[in-house]
């Protein structure tokens, strides 16, 4: 069996926040809005059934605390959860947190607007937010 790799487009678009049970969190790099993905680390995994029953009962739990504890910390008006993998294959689930005044709003944010880079400290400021979504799993 081969070993987990997060897909080049991932991991060249995003930054990495740290790793829960099952899956790793990370950083849609477009500050226009809190974009996270959470991609199970298991390799060759394409879609939620490819997962084992115990694999698909975690990825549930995680989703659905992730986008708690974002909705939260960062105070959305609406939080959007979604698995597409038209371009990915890669099984990742988008949760982005939105805001009736955010630059893409009511539209999804797939290909709406340029992507704005966050700087070092933004990035630095958003992973502390997320201590406590970690810290749900010690």
């Amino acid at each position: 069996m081969s070993e987990f790799q997060l897909d080049n487009r991932l991991d060249k678009d995003c930054f990495v926040m740290g790793d829960l049970p099952l899956c790793r969190v990370l950083l849609m790099n477009d500050s226009q809005y809190p974009w996270f993905i959470l991609v199970p680390r298991v390799a060759g995994v394409y879609e939620t059934f490819h997962l084992d029953e115990e694999q698909q009962l975690q990825l549930a739990c995680e989703s659905s605390l992730t986008a708690a504890i974002l909705n939260d910390v960062f105070e959305a008006d609406k939080m959007n959860v979604a698995a597409l993998g038209n371009v990915v294959k890669q099984l990742h689930i988008h949760h982005i947190v939105r805001y009736e005044n955010d630059a893409a709003w009511p539209d999804p944010v797939w290909g709406r607007l340029p992507a704005k880079a966050y700087d070092k400290d933004q990035v630095s400021e958003i992973k502390k937010k997320l201590e406590s979504l970690f810290s749900c799993f010690e």
